[in-house]
């Protein structure tokens, strides 16, 4: 059990499992479209191409999807220099949305170990009927008469094959059929070739061989395999039973082209079915399909027999709306955006240079331009600020085409696609969103899912080089939330130089009175989520050296008590300031209830000069 949970919480099981919810609305889709058409063509060629292509498209549309949502490592893309003014400036995240209601999000990595159960099952079932197949070229046959052998090779020449065939009389089968594609050969149940006439035998020699001309043996195997991958949708089922239907009637009326009798053609088939007792048969058998809709629709061509097909494709789709609807609901992605929706009903909307200011460039924008743009008191003022702020980056300078500016609209696009927390928070918001935006994709990137080895999730992003920062820098983020939101562990801000963390906690005897804080990490106490804590940003004399604080983190997020255990006091007060001003999401105890804690914090700061 603890194997497949550890699968289940790989982002490659989540992958799968929501490829095959995608896979539901997707194919009842294409089946509705394959109805479409069957309802408009008759003609047997263009209803074979069709249910042929709506099955590649199904296979198409379930691969894509799991490319699409696979957590493959970040391409590079193009690099432009890092600002030397970005800082580590994270916007206040509202504490509540680390919980989140509970929906197909959660059960969708679980589908995944179901769908490869089903397709190894399928798959076992596949091999076993191809290994009864190959039993059927060595068991129980025999040569056919020369006069036939030759009649078949007479036949071969007519319909211009390149591939020599064989002809055996089997004791182990009670319809002809044909197998194999590249060594085709035809199996005639025995006393067959000497039971029917020899117009009837000559016409059953001419459908296998068209068969065998139209490659439909190797179609045929590519759509057991299509039936193995996509088994639990009824849509893959009903498409494939089209093909089949529309494959034997291509060869019916190929064959009737040939010998031009369909009375002949179609008694000829009520005879072969009553010689079949069971429902085992070589993989292509020309009692293939329904063979009455196929006698009739030879004894009267001119009546449609296609009227079904939207009726059975409308049941289909009617049949998966309802988990299409919920698997759309509960999809990260659109249960994101209905979060967001509601926070940007509770929330007015910014305008256009709020938005400019405090989301597109938030990350870059140094405190001085802020500060001027801010001051800006007319439209004109900060549009030509905006134009200035971007052509100070152009890589080329008096260029209509700003590589700096294009790339950093990408990330953030990136990030907001990629990067969305389930609890709904924006990409671009997230750590690892900051991250991406300031400093592109990583150089190289390891994910380790949670395990009964690693209590939490986590990312791993190395970078060869960060202009200013330093060689080989890697940046550890941590889902402690389970729910997506990764926060960054260990990153080291390359304008304050500080590094900021929880120092080592020396449990102290803690009070039974509910009203004093108690010490994080202690009898079922959790560590407080930093939710905003940007680090220090004065240190402009460039000291070095580790500053250990201790505060008490309230049930309101905020700092409190802060305390000096160690440091230079030329730090000291820096370190303080700037701990005045983070947010916390409070810790919880073993009962779930937030309490006030106290916890020690650690300060170090490194010069780079």
């Amino acid at each position: 059990m603890n194997a497949l949970q550890h699968f289940a919480e790989t982002p490659w099981a989540a992958a799968l499992g929501w490829a095959v919810l995608h896979s539901l609305w997707q194919g009842a889709l294409i089946s509705a479209l394959l109805a479409l058409t069957l309802f408009v063509f008759r003609s047997p060629r263009l209803r074979y191409a069709a249910a042929g292509a709506a099955m590649l498209a199904m296979l198409a549309a379930f691969v894509f999807t799991i490319a699409e949502l696979m957590p493959a490592p970040m391409r590079n893309a193009h690099r432009f220099p890092v600002s030397s003014f970005a800082s580590w400036k994270i916007p206040l995240i509202d504490a509540a949305a680390s919980s989140w209601p509970p929906n197909l999000a959660d059960v969708a990595p679980w589908l995944a170990p179901l769908w490869l159960t089903g397709v190894w099952l399928f798959c076992l079932r596949r091999l076993a009927s191809w290994i009864w197949l190959q039993r059927l070229r060595t068991h129980g046959v025999f040569q056919a008469p020369e006069h036939w052998q030759q009649q078949l090779s007479r036949l071969v020449t007519k319909l211009q094959l390149s591939r020599p065939v064989r002809l055996l009389e089997s004791c182990l089968t009670e319809v002809p059929g044909v197998l194999g594609h590249f060594r085709p050969l035809i199996l005639m149940p025995v006393g067959l070739l000497s039971g029917l006439p020899a117009a009837q035998i000559e016409t059953i020699l001419i459908h296998e061989l068209i068969h065998i001309r139209r490659h439909d043996y190797i179609v045929n195997v590519m759509q057991r395999l299509a039936e193995s991958l996509l088994f639990y949708h009824p849509a893959t089922w009903w498409i494939s039973k089209v093909m089949r239907i529309e494959r034997e009637h291509c060869c019916d009326d190929t064959v009737v082209t040939i010998t031009g009798n369909a009375l002949d053609y179609a008694e000829l088939l009520a005879t072969l079915e009553q010689n079949r007792f069971s429902g085992r048969e070589p993989a292509i058998a020309v009692t293939g399909g329904h063979l009455m809709n196929r006698i009739q629709r030879l004894l009267h061509p001119t009546q449609s027999n296609c009227t079904w097909a939207p009726l059975l494709a409308a049941a289909i789709f009617l049949a998966t709306a309802g988990i299409d609807a919920a698997a759309l609901h509960s999809n990260p992605e659109t249960s994101a955006a209905a979060a967001q929706a509601q926070t940007d009903a509770a929330n007015p909307p910014l305008s256009r240079y709020e938005r400019w200011l405090n989301q597109d460039v938030l990350y870059i924008i140094d405190d001085t331009e802020r500060t001027a743009f801010v001051s800006l008191p007319t439209d004109a003022e900060r549009d030509h600020f905006i134009e200035q702020f971007w052509e100070r980056r152009n890589p080329t300078p008096g260029s209509s085409q700003n590589a700096f500016k294009e790339e950093h609209y990408r990330r953030i696009a990136y990030s907001d696609q990629h990067f969305r927390t389930h609890s709904g928070t924006a990409g671009w918001r997230t750590d690892r969103g900051h991250m991406y935006i300031v400093f592109g994709p990583p150089d190289e990137l390891e994910f380790h899912p949670k395990s009964p080895q690693n209590s939490f999730a986590t990312e791993n992003w190395l970078y060869h080089h960060l202009e200013a920062i330093g060689d080989n820098e890697n940046i550890t983020f941590v889902d402690r939330s389970n729910n997506g939101d990764f926060r960054v562990v260990n990153f080291l801000d390359h304008k304050s130089s500080g590094e900021i963390r929880f120092a080592p906690t020396t449990p102290p005897q803690t009070s039974n009175d509910p009203s004093k804080p108690v010490r994080a990490g202690i009898n079922g106490v959790g560590v407080p989520t930093c939710l905003y804590c940007p680090a220090p940003s004065h240190n402009k004399n460039g000291h070095t050296g580790v500053v250990v604080l201790k505060i008490v983190v309230g049930l309101d997020g905020q700092a409190e008590n802060i305390s000096k255990v160690s440091g230079a006091d030329e730090l000291v007060a820096i370190a303080i300031e700037t701990v005045k001003a983070w947010r916390f999401q409070p810790a919880k105890d073993s009962g779930g209830q937030p309490v006030s804690t106290e916890v020690p914090i650690e300060v170090t700061f490194r010069s780079f000069n």
